[in-house]
């Protein structure tokens, strides 16, 4: 982010502070830059971590070697451990079939252009703050020409009257649960329900762009198969909630399965062998989807404690295990702080913080891992306490 007044400066002053930023060696590294490598040197030497993903380190691969069930190797998508995960997963969602494939990004570009190639309209209907838009390089409409239809670019939930504000024939109508960028945001169950309908009413699919809909069951308070009930077809990311390595299913008819596996083709997601992340995604089935409601119950617990301590929590409370930390310092300060105290005690408490909407503010994401369950909401609480005040 450029500091106030910079594009104000001629070219002859920013010429000058380049040269005086560079010595006879080269670019001298910004305090951003060193705080960046020092944040990276002291994640290595961590022993604790509150927030942490899954990460593949030797030990975890030798122990899902010893976890693959399947005897045969899956070859290009097909048999092991591939087609036992697509039929577990299809069952959980109560849909006809699934279709594991490398990232969520090829599972949603399959699955759109399936839709767009059936109803002969290119037009999709998406949030303004929809992954699909925000995060992906403007795939949809550089790779398959999709003409992007925004629903809203509120921070919530769409609502039926903006889908209705929307004319003319709509390939496809996409809901992201939860949606991420303004705070893991979800519908309560009778809104989803009511958004479902008009999508049935007028005769459009529904695709749920569900990354973290594992984690999304608690506050909805409804299983898997009655959420994907309501939508034609589904995506869920294996390696955010369920800590898997990579990848993604989505699940949904036989023949929309059907024609997305030749778009997985197309894009180059038949893999030789996909086996570890397949026998990870099997894991995290077992061992950390029975987990959500611990770990949602938790969010709300941390929400709370943090609260208490100066922050601000969006949503309030958390609708997942996931959700924003608003801090009344600014950024530079909140990171400093943070490494200083990784140094210290060697131990990881957040990410990085970035600059609020609110001068002098910053936030980051907190996201609740089995990992936040080993720690007291009061010892995270005072650990936060103690970035504000150092």
């Amino acid at each position: 982010m450029h500091a106030p007044g910079h594009l104000q400066h001629s070219p002859t002053s920013r010429l000058r502070t380049l040269v005086a930023a560079t010595g006879e060696d080269g670019p001298v590294a910004t305090s951003a830059e060193d705080l960046r490598a020092r944040r990276q040197t002291a994640d290595k030497n961590c022993d604790r971590w509150f927030s942490h993903a899954w990460v593949p380190a030797p030990e975890r691969l030798r122990r899902l070697a010893e976890s693959a069930t399947e005897e045969q190797s899956d070859s290009y998508g097909h048999g092991g451990d591939i087609e036992a995960l697509e039929r577990e997963v299809a069952e959980l969602l109560g849909k006809p079939a699934a279709v594991f494939m490398p990232s969520g990004i090829m599972a949603q570009q399959s699955v759109l252009r399936v839709y767009a190639d059936r109803a002969g309209t290119k037009r999709v209907a998406v949030h303004g703050q929809s992954h699909l838009l925000v995060h992906e390089l403007n795939t949809l409409e550089e790779v398959h020409q999709l003409r992007i239809e925004r629903l809203t670019s509120d921070s919530r939930q769409p609502r039926p009257d903006e889908l209705a504000a929307i004319p003319g024939n709509l390939a496809a109508v996409t809901l992201e649960l939860p949606l991420r960028e303004p705070g893991f945001l979800l519908p309560t169950w009778d809104e989803l329900v009511v958004f479902a309908q008009a999508c049935a009413d007028r005769g459009v699919p529904l695709h749920l762009d569900g990354a973290r809909l594992w984690e999304s069951t608690p506050y909805l308070k409804h299983s898997l198969a009655e959420i994907s009930a309501l939508a034609t077809s589904v995506y869920l990311s294996f390696y955010k909630g369920l800590g898997g390595l990579a990848g993604a299913v989505l699940a949904g008819p036989e023949d929309v399965i059907a024609e997305s596996r030749r778009w997985q083709r197309r894009l180059g997601g038949n893999l030789f062998t996909m086996l570890p992340y397949a026998v990870a995604a099997r894991e995290g089935l077992r061992t950390a989807l029975p987990l959500m409601g611990d770990l949602h119950q938790r969010a709300v617990e941390v929400a709370m404690a943090l609260q208490n301590e100066g922050y601000r929590v969006v949503p309030d409370p958390p609708h997942t295990n996931s959700f924003q930390v608003h801090a009344p310092r600014d950024a530079e300060a909140m990171d400093t702080a943070a490494v200083d105290r990784m140094e210290r005690t060697r131990e990881s408490i957040c990410w990085s913080w970035r600059p609020s909407a609110v001068p002098g503010w910053s936030w980051t994401e907190l996201v609740i891992t089995p990992h936040s369950l080993q720690w007291p909401v009061s010892e995270i609480a005072k650990a936060y306490g103690e970035l504000l005040r150092t």
